[in-house]
């Protein structure tokens, strides 16, 4: 859904090639649900963090949105001829293996200061046993470092319809629930101040607050609607 009279940015050719697949496989194959797209603003800075159950979670994130997403990949996936080139034109940010490097940050508040939006997973990686993971320290550090509103997002579903142990998707139905912007106006006024091992507090506070509102979204609270 688009907010009042603002309108996304468009999006590049292959982001809108592959926006229009996704949403046909999920609509069709999955029989997906989409709840409260509209919580998300459709321009300027935000960080998207969801729970992480599949490969099939960045895509359904992006899908029920009308704006394009910045995700991450690792940056030796840009050394492909092909795929390089693909990761480009879909707004791929290159990280390290494990995310946290020194490049794959100033990346990702590169875009951010560019009005991006960008995806986070607060786990860290896919859960194995379909449960929430505890939240690591690496997404608090973006939020704490940048000033942009933070969306929790939850995806329901995808663990069955893809999970770490099958070889192929299952037609199970998938959903996507984006909850209300958060702000961390005090922790980030904090953290220019505090000492460093206050700093570390302060990042992994940030985490367990966003991992928090992820668990508390239910997706049968509202109306799902289809954008």
């Amino acid at each position: 859904m688009i907010q009042g009279t603002e309108q996304p940015e468009p999006m590049s050719p292959i982001y809108w090639m592959g926006w229009t697949f996704y949403r046909i496989l999920y609509a069709t194959y999955f029989r997906w649900r989409v709840f409260n797209p509209e919580r998300v603003p459709v321009r300027g800075p935000v960080i998207l963090a969801s729970n992480h159950a599949s490969f099939l979670d960045p895509p359904l994130i992006g899908a029920g949105l009308p704006r394009a997403l910045n995700y991450l990949a690792r940056e030796s996936l840009f050394d492909l001829p092909i795929g390089g080139w693909v990761l480009r034109n879909v707004n791929a940010v290159p990280v390290d293996r494990d995310g946290a490097g020194a490049a794959g940050l100033r990346a990702i508040f590169s875009r951010l200061r560019q009005g991006g939006a960008i995806l986070l997973f607060p786990e860290g990686t896919r859960t194995r046993d379909g449960e929430l993971q505890k939240a690591r320290s690496g997404v608090g550090l973006v939020v704490i470092k940048s000033t942009a509103p933070v969306v929790p997002v939850r995806v329901f579903g995808t663990y069955a319809a893809w999970n770490r142990q099958m070889k192929l998707p299952l037609p199970a139905r998938v959903a996507v629930k984006y909850g209300h912007p958060m702000t961390f106006e005090a922790l980030r006024a904090e953290a220019r101040v505090c000492s460093k091992d206050r700093l570390k507090q302060i990042y992994q506070q940030a985490s367990n607050e966003i991992m928090s509102s992820i668990a508390a979204l239910k997706p049968g609270e509202d109306v799902a609607r289809f954008p």
